[in-house]
């Protein structure tokens, strides 16, 4: 695996897949303010991901699971359910769905991943804490690729 930090925008990226961090996908994606990663994405990329996102059902915290990119330019969105039902991250459901993430880019192919600092903003996450959590954790994955962490810069 290739990892790398940045700073900058994760919708920015030259990589073939990028993470959501979402929640546990129970309450109506339309019913939700945008904000974050699925502000951006809603913005840039249109709602057709988050359609396809609403069909899939709940998703345990920590998990993850895969859309089309909309009008992105990347090849899909992986989403993951790092925060919980009251809008709060754990370090079980950073390192959870980070490992998850991984996991689908590999089971599907990809060559490079982008996630953002899971669980950091909405979920209350120290920027710094999460990212130590998603490094360590990384270290315990299986990817022949390149893993870039993105931290939110304009």
């Amino acid at each position: 695996m290739q990892l790398q930090t940045v700073n900058g925008d994760l919708l920015d990226q030259d990589v073939d897949v990028i993470v959501n961090a979402w929640n546990r996908n129970i309450i109506p994606w339309w019913l939700l303010l945008p904000q974050g990663v699925s502000g951006a994405i809603k913005k840039r990329g249109g709602y057709a991901p988050f359609r396809e996102l609403g069909k899939l059902g709940a998703i345990p915290l920590g998990g993850a699971v895969i859309t089309g990119a909309g009008k992105l330019p990347f090849k899909s969105i992986i989403h993951v359910a790092g925060i919980s039902m009251w809008w709060r991250s754990s370090e079980r459901s950073i390192r959870d769905s980070t490992r998850n993430a991984i996991a689908i880019a590999a089971e599907h192919g990809f060559q490079s991943i982008a996630l953002p600092l899971i669980g950091a903003g909405t979920g209350g996450g120290s920027t710094d804490d999460v990212l130590a959590m998603m490094l360590d954790e990384l270290e315990n994955c299986d990817f022949e690729g390149l893993v870039r962490i993105v931290r939110f810069r304009r």
